[in-house]
């Protein structure tokens, strides 16, 4: 593994999500105060949701778990041959925010962007001592060079068309905690160069949830994202007694006002929220938008809710020649996130692409 400091990385770009696969990272859920101690029924529902996202994604291609040492021999247990589960230590597990963001270097190999995270902003009940180390970790198993950024960002606070043009949030970058005295023009300066991005569309906030005592303070993941260039799916909550209600809306008038890197409209096709508006804790963020799209498939939230095929036949429409799988995934938000929040995709490198091309 080899790593660079320098400001810029010429030619490293970020494949969109669609693109294809070489692997799925995860991590396992370990004890802490988000999952609850060791035999918890609260860890018990966490390991049970992870496992069978993991699962899930293991019959379209490959998947690599990270767990914690003290937990790796219960991972390979629930997991099953078919995943192979890897050993470093963790705070946490959400791999999307805590690993890296992998990008295609110039010369057609994969390389290993290493933000730093700092716990969504040194939040009070955050650990991240152990995760802040995972982006290295994840690179070195994945034998591809690390770049280092400055920058405090997580993978599930932007999403990449592929084709130059990236979704932000003003209070995730710019978010004060995060990093202090940042503007959008810094921000972009370091986004760009890492991403290999040229045009940022920024979103005023995230959904309402998100900003209570244990969210995130606005990923783009749970209400935009990417389909294909040009196309956005954006989360909508059609009751007005919901407050995202209003937050829906307004982000719909900035993507429909906006256009991508290529000077194109966006294309913007509104995906409902599911019917049940609150849970214990408050109104809920269930969304669809927050999937994993894999070799061949999507992977999307349920709810048992009337929604879920109404969804399910949006994104099929929207990813088409992918199967859609449904995966209950209240328990993962529950915990904080969805299964987008959980996984991380390792792209594969353009060099195999052109290989497999030229001996078809």
């Amino acid at each position: 593994m080899t790593e660079t400091t320098t400001p810029t990385h010429a030619g490293t770009v970020m494949p969109p999500e669609w693109g294809p696969h070489e692997l799925t990272w995860m991590s396992y859920p370990t004890p802490n105060d988000t999952f609850g101690p060791d035999g918890s029924k609260t860890l018990e529902r966490a390991r049970t949701a992870w496992t069978r996202v993991a699962r899930t994604i293991a019959r379209y291609e490959p998947v690599r778990v990270v767990a914690h040492p003290d937990d790796a021999q219960d991972a390979r247990e629930r997991l099953g041959d078919g995943i192979q589960v890897l050993t470093a230590p963790l705070n946490d597990a959400w791999m999307r925010d805590a690993g890296p963001s992998f990008v295609h270097t110039a010369e057609g190999g994969i390389a290993a962007v290493d933000w730093v995270f700092n716990g969504w902003g040194a939040q009070s009940w955050a650990s991240w001592d152990l995760d802040a180390q995972l982006g290295r970790f994840v690179a070195s198993q994945a034998g591809v060079p690390v770049l280092c950024s400055d920058l405090v960002n997580e993978g599930g606070g932007f999403h990449v068309d592929g084709q130059g043009t990236v979704l932000l949030t003003d209070t995730v970058q710019l978010d004060p905690d995060r990093n202090p005295g940042a503007t959008r023009e810094s921000v972009e300066q370091e986004i760009h160069a890492r991403l290999g991005t040229s045009r940022a569309i920024w979103l005023p906030r995230g959904l309402t949830r998100d900003y209570d005592g244990f969210g995130t303070r606005g990923h783009v993941d749970i209400v935009a994202t990417f389909a294909s260039p040009g196309h956005v799916l954006l989360h909508s909550q059609q009751d007005p007694v919901h407050p995202d209600h209003e937050v829906s809306r307004q982000l719909r008038e900035v993507l429909e006002s906006a256009v991508d890197a290529a000077g194109r409209p966006l294309q913007v096709t509104l995906v409902p929220a599911p019917a049940v508006l609150r849970d214990e804790e408050g109104w809920v963020d269930y969304s669809y938008i927050n999937h994993y799209v894999g070799n061949g498939v999507v992977v999307l939230c349920a709810f048992d809710d009337p929604a879920d095929q109404q969804a399910a036949a949006i994104l099929a429409e929207a990813y088409p020649g992918r199967q859609i799988e449904l995966v209950d995934a209240r328990d993962i938000f529950a915990f904080g996130g969805g299964i987008h929040c959980i996984t991380q995709q390792q792209p594969a490198p353009l060099q195999a692409l052109e290989a497999t091309r030229e001996s078809a």
